[in-house]
């Protein structure tokens, strides 16, 4: 059967329903599905440049432009050449947005802010990728000053519990032995739920209905809203992986009360330390915005010294970037050459924190799920290498001691 060409931009939510369009969209003849992103300028850029690039190869392709950023403008996608179509956020989920009628019937964007559900999808596959993802909620409530999202995604609303058992099921029924469940702003779920269960039970209750799934793994968090039954989880749950991905965006608390956070520094540091009480290996990632307006030199060592001082591994640091219609954008600049200096500088603090941490995991046993026959990722989301050449299979879970540590990660052998 006849499959798109998928371009997907951005988070692990757009991944997933990359995966849902190309269900939906199969059997179509000569299509281009662009799924873009509207985190920063850059994401917006790229994706653009994706459009025309994919026109030029290939001028008589259908080109369907998608995502936020298309959510959010689509008067400007729809103006690029080779262009057929630009299709909402929730349009995209419609599998009758995929006809060959409806590819013919001019763009789809409705209000996403009158969204109230999340229409249920079984994903089985997820192209070249041995960690699935599963979405298990939509949009966000709140307002922080720099951030664009919740235009182009709506309200929070959450995926029930069953729904996304039956997709964990289906699943692990496929092969696959990693779940990441993700979403807009995951700690949300349940609050349009009977009873607002926490995310936490969501967790529980898939691991205890499906004891087949091998790994479960959240995407990004806030730091205010991991539950209790997340945390126990995390101290007694082997198949609930030690590893915490914080949306921490700053470590400085004017500039978190600028960006309208709902966590201060100190909130983030028990966070950091009470997980590492608990599983003492466990991983920690962290989303930081460099250069946001007003952030002075002084400001910024404060996020710096945050980083250092909880010795935080895996970093994903973006320069800020105006998001036109944000507060943040009305705000006094930093220079941009600033602000790129910055994001090298925490980059630069993160290498070091990831250096440090693989080097505590050396001779330990590690339990690494192979993305290729020769590396992948521990439970502890700590990138491993075979050493010597050895083989395995991408998909597979083996048992490794780490011999070395480089800048790419760990090196291991297979036990």
């Amino acid at each position: 059967m006849k499959k798109p060409e998928i371009l997907t931009f951005g988070c692990r939510l757009n991944t997933y329903e990359s995966e849902v369009m190309r269900n939906h969209a199969a059997g179509l003849d000569n299509v281009v599905i662009v799924n873009t992103c509207a985190v920063t300028g850059e994401a917006e850029r790229q994706a653009r440049q994706a459009v025309r690039r994919a026109h030029r190869a290939r001028p008589d392709a259908r080109i369907v432009v998608t995502g936020c950023a298309a959510q959010i403008d689509p008067d400007r996608w729809a103006a690029l050449p080779g262009v057929t179509r630009v299709l909402g956020n929730r349009e995209k989920l419609d599998a009758a947005s995929w006809s060959e009628m409806a590819l013919g019937q001019g763009n789809a964007v409705s209000d996403i802010m009158a969204a109230r559900e999340t229409a249920p999808h079984l994903v089985t596959e997820f192209a070249g990728r041995t960690r699935a993802f599963v979405e298990v909620q939509q949009g966000c409530d709140h307002r922080c000053t720099f951030c664009i999202i919740p235009f182009g995604r709506g309200p929070s609303r959450s995926v029930p519990v069953g729904v996304v058992v039956e997709q964990v099921r289906a699943l692990v029924r496929s092969g696959y032995r990693e779940v990441v469940l993700t979403g807009v702003d995951i700690t949300s779920w349940g609050d349009d739920l009977p009873g607002r269960p926490p995310l936490g039970q969501l967790c529980r209750r898939l691991l205890a209905l499906v004891p087949e799934l091998e790994r479960l793994r959240l995407s990004s968090v806030d730091p205010v809203e991991i539950d209790a039954d997340i945390w126990k989880l995390l101290e007694n749950e082997p198949r609930f992986m030690p590893y915490l991905h914080l949306s921490l965006q700053a470590g400085c608390d004017i500039i978190l009360k600028r960006m309208k956070r709902r966590h201060l520094t100190a909130d983030a540091q028990a966070v950091v330390a009470r997980a590492r009480a608990l599983r003492p290996d466990i991983g920690i990632g962290a989303d930081i915005i460099a250069g946001f307006p007003t952030e002075d030199e002084a400001l910024f060592e404060q996020t710096l010294d945050f980083v250092r001082a909880n010795a935080l591994p895996y970093l994903h640091v973006f320069p800020y970037s105006e998001r036109p219609g944000t507060p943040a954008a009305r705000m006094p600049a930093i220079a941009v050459p600033a602000r790129k200096e910055r994001a090298a500088r925490l980059r630069e603090a993160g290498t070091q924190a990831a250096r440090d941490f693989h080097a505590r995991l050396m001779g330990r046993t590690l339990r690494v799920l192979m993305e290729t026959d020769t590396a992948g990722h521990s439970e502890e989301f700590a990138p491993v290498r075979l050493a010597d050449g050895a083989v395995s299979v991408a998909g597979r879970i083996e048992t490794v001691r780490p011999v070395a540590v480089d800048d790419n990660g760990l090196v291991a052998e297979i036990l």
